[in-house]
């Protein structure tokens, strides 16, 4: 009995082990399998760039011209430029959750569904690969930059800050795009509703004006919007004489409580997409 007891207590360690290295696996799996879509098909990737390159080279400059935000000691077009960069994490997440309407009509959805895989590690290993699709904006939107003659901070803390924000901005809002792939379950409904949410959550934020220049009832909207808090990490790490309004922790805090929220929500309703 002596001899035995040792062998018991290490198969429950093992055991209690298990259950996240598995789901670790299970969400490094779904991850892959994502990112190889992306990189059969870059063109996306691109194509999703145009947009937030015309807000830069276009809207950028003339509202830098016109001089009517103030933006206190760094220029319009630094001030908007990690508004831009949130911007392109936004429109690019929020469409994310068609992906399973189109798996559903596949029938791949039905085939990952009876497997004894975690709901929660299909639900963040797609949020993983949306934060690498993330990052190859945040390469463009860069670029961009440095060509206009932005005042980008280039040390690689600030860098590896930027890198941080945007997978985690990406995941929540590619996971909360998933919520809602699970409750309209068409592809026409969820293209109409992504449509609908996509300005409002852009404009009731602090992408391209401060929040001390909306009305106040405003400003109680885009204090609860997750995007207020990505443009700020953004803006206090990404520009030259950049300020976070809340600071970078808080700004970390409310994105990754969004993110354990969403995925919760997620892994509750995923199943219900195959009904």
């Amino acid at each position: 009995m002596t001899q035995r007891a040792p062998v018991a207590q290490h198969t429950a360690s093992d055991s209690s082990l298990a259950a996240p290295a598995d789901f670790l696996r299970q969400t490094l799996a779904i991850a892959e399998v994502e990112v190889r879509k992306l990189l059969r098909d870059p063109t996306e990737v691109f194509t999703r760039s145009v947009q937030p390159t015309l807000w830069l080279v276009v809207f950028g400059q003339v509202l830098g011209r016109a001089r009517v935000i103030p933006t206190g000691a760094i220029s319009y077009l630094d001030f908007m430029t990690p508004g831009v960069l949130a911007q392109s994490v936004l429109f690019t997440s929020i469409f994310y959750g068609i992906a399973i309407i189109w798996e559903r009509d596949l029938g791949i959805l039905h085939k990952m569904l009876v497997t004894p895989a975690y709901r929660g590690a299909l639900v963040l290993g797609k949020a993983a690969s949306a934060g690498v699709r993330g990052l190859a904006q945040t390469v463009i939107i860069y670029g961009v930059a440095l060509v206009m003659g932005i005042h980008l901070r280039l040390a690689v803390a600030p860098i590896l800050g930027v890198l941080l924000a945007v997978v985690l901005g990406s995941a929540v809002f590619s996971t909360f795009s998933l919520v809602v792939a699970c409750i309209v379950k068409t592809r026409e409904r969820f293209m109409g509703i992504g449509q609908v949410l996509t300005m409002p959550l852009f404009f009731a934020s602090n992408a391209i004006y401060p929040i001390a220049m909306m009305p106040d009832w405003l400003k109680v909207v885009a204090r609860g919007n997750p995007l207020t808090y990505l443009v700020d990490a953004l803006r206090s790490l990404m520009v030259e004489g950049g300020v976070s309004a809340f600071g970078y922790g808080t700004d970390l805090t409310v994105q990754l409580g969004a993110l354990v929220v969403l995925v919760l929500v997620a892994a509750k309703l995923y199943p219900s997409v195959a009904v």
